[in-house]
């Protein structure tokens, strides 16, 4: 097992209100699904870390100019990235995907 680093940028239609507190149950949602999706590919995650909505220096599709950035740091099989890889190219709520190798976790040297 090798521990993965992956970024996602959701859509900013996930974000939409849809009621009182709207934007993070659906923000939530969102992060609740892509978990799940790398959990059922046998990966165990380790960290989620939430990031602001950003504005695109470079705008590739005129509908989205901007979008939320959430990380997850997690171990699983490197056979495993092209299905993940493949499965987020289909859900909606992800604009942009991009894995690379997170590095080792430092420990604390022994004195």
């Amino acid at each position: 097992m090798k521990r993965y680093e992956g970024c996602f940028i959701l859509n900013p239609s996930v974000l939409a209100p849809t009621g009182k507190d709207g934007k993070e149950d659906g923000l939530k949602e969102a992060i609740d699904k892509i978990s799940a999706e790398i959990e059922a590919a046998g990966a165990k995650i380790e960290t989620v870390q939430k990031m602001d909505k950003k504005n695109f220096s470079r705008v590739a599709d005129k509908r989205h100019n901007a979008g939320y950035y959430v990380n997850f740091i997690f171990e699983g099989k490197p056979e495993s990235l092209p299905a993940l890889r493949s499965r987020f190219t289909l859900n909606t709520d992800v604009f942009r995907i991009l894995f690379t190798a997170a590095p080792p976790v430092k420990t604390p040297a022994a004195k």
